[in-house]
């Protein structure tokens, strides 16, 4: 099944907080509470995040009682502000939004018709990414070689997307191809959207995993126990910076250093051509609560007064990356250059 999904006048999707543990599909009627589940993390990842604030704008419309279309495209430019703040450093959250907008601005119309026009519009970008999921899986499988190990950081599986995955799709689609293929999983604390969501995924498909705490990445690559590093993006800075999930800039350091190729998976519409460079980037800062909750046999890992810093995502650059693989392709270097030929 989808991760985000419309049906019965509802957006639903998986919550991605009680995994593995428990599966458990969540329903909404309002805009507010889609923008409130993207800052609570009921859906992550980029592309999800994207498709789950394009349905909570179709939402918006249904919830406006405004009769005129004046009325209603200010009700969903107000509804698109309140998403678009919901999570700062995933691109494709206001790129989805953004793009129903440009539809909305376009319908000729009742309300009515506005209103079901941004729903189509909205379905329209769900599948759409799904298609983009499978090419960029086509293109990042034959990058991987059979018997490989790979290192993968935190979830970009079907459960990242709307449905198939970025990083773990490529993984996956190599494993249907008949490669035979290990995953190291790196918990990515604090989260660990490794441990819970990307090992849980793995079992699903039969793909042989174990799970690494990530400050054991260096030693596998060092080792030469590692052939490739894998993992996605929520920004892509014009020259290749990537801005991903907490640890991937370190994790890449260690790759870069043990002439271990490191690839970065993404949609085009992760990538932001209209910033030079990651240091541009955005960057999330969450409740320490998620850092000093951690609990090791049910005790507190931290002190009581203990405080704590916690970005969420940090920045590689674009020195450290092999390649980018998108739907149309696998970008190399020159990515200043070769980026903005892909994207358009």
């Amino acid at each position: 099944m989808r991760t985000v999904f419309w049906e019965n006048n509802e957006l639903k999707m998986i919550d991605q907080r009680i995994l593995p543990a428990r599966f458990e599909v969540v329903s909404y009627r309002s805009h507010k509470d889609v923008a409130f589940a993207i800052t609570d993390m009921v859906v992550r990842g980029a592309p999800a995040i994207g498709a789950a604030a394009a349905f909570g704008l179709a939402l918006a419309g249904y919830e406006s009682a405004s009769s005129s279309t004046e009325g209603l495209l200010a009700d969903l430019g107000a509804a698109a502000a309140v998403l678009k703040a919901s999570r700062p450093t995933a691109v494709n959250l206001a790129w989805a939004a953004d793009r129903l907008m440009r539809v909305a601005y376009s319908v000729e119309g009742s309300a009515n018709e506005l209103r079901n026009a941004v729903l189509a519009e909205a379905q329209k970008l769900a599948d759409e990414d799904v298609e983009i999921n499978k090419r960029m899986a086509e293109h990042g499988a034959a990058l991987i070689n059979d018997g490989d190990t790979i290192i993968h950081h935190c979830n970009t599986g079907a459960l990242a997307t709307v449905d198939w995955g970025t990083a773990l799709g490529v993984i996956r689609t190599a494993h249907e191809q008949g490669k035979r293929i290990h995953v190291l999983v790196d918990e990515t604390r604090p989260r660990l959207q490794g441990a819970r969501l990307t090992a849980w995924e793995l079992e699903q498909y039969g793909i042989p995993y174990e799970i690494i705490s990530d400050n054991m990445s260096g030693y596998f690559l060092k080792a030469g126990k590692a052939q490739k590093v894998f993992f996605g993006a929520d920004r892509v800075a014009a020259n290749g910076d990537v801005a991903n999930k907490i640890g991937s800039y370190m994790l890449a350091l260690a790759a870069h250093d043990n002439n271990v190729p490191v690839y970065s998976v993404v949609p085009t519409s992760t990538i932001d051509l209209s910033l030079a460079h990651g240091d541009l980037i955005p960057i999330e800062e969450r409740n320490t609560d998620e850092v000093l909750g951690i609990q090791f046999h049910g005790e507190p890992v931290a002190p009581k007064n203990a405080k704590a810093r916690n970005p969420a995502f940090d920045v590689t650059p674009n020195r450290l990356l092999s390649g980018i693989v998108t739907e149309n392709g696998v970008v190399y270097p020159p990515f200043e250059i070769n980026l903005a030929k892909v994207v358009r």
